[in-house]
């Protein structure tokens, strides 16, 4: 886990860090990362659905289909993640 992915996580860090962090991730091409903060509970939808973005920027088809079919999230995470 990079300093990134652990400034994504943390409650105490603000909104904007955090997108910028899930950003940062992105850049970096950080799919397991990415894939991770997709199935952390406690981080909102909004920084989820970011992360399912990045992990559509960074063509990571094979973490998509997982998430997709991952039965423990919440049924909207994985249809946006089916979407992409």
């Amino acid at each position: 886990m990079t300093n990134h992915f652990q400034r994504a996580v943390s409650h105490a860090v603000p909104l904007e860090k955090r997108r910028a962090a899930i950003d940062a991730l992105v850049a970096n091409s950080r799919a397991s990362d990415l894939a991770v903060l997709v199935r952390t509970r406690g981080l909102s939808g909004g920084l989820r659905r970011e992360a399912i973005d990045g992990l559509a920027t960074c063509n990571a088809d094979e973490e998509l289909a997982a998430v997709a079919a991952d039965t423990s999230l919440p049924p909207e995470i994985r249809r946006t993640a089916e979407q992409k």
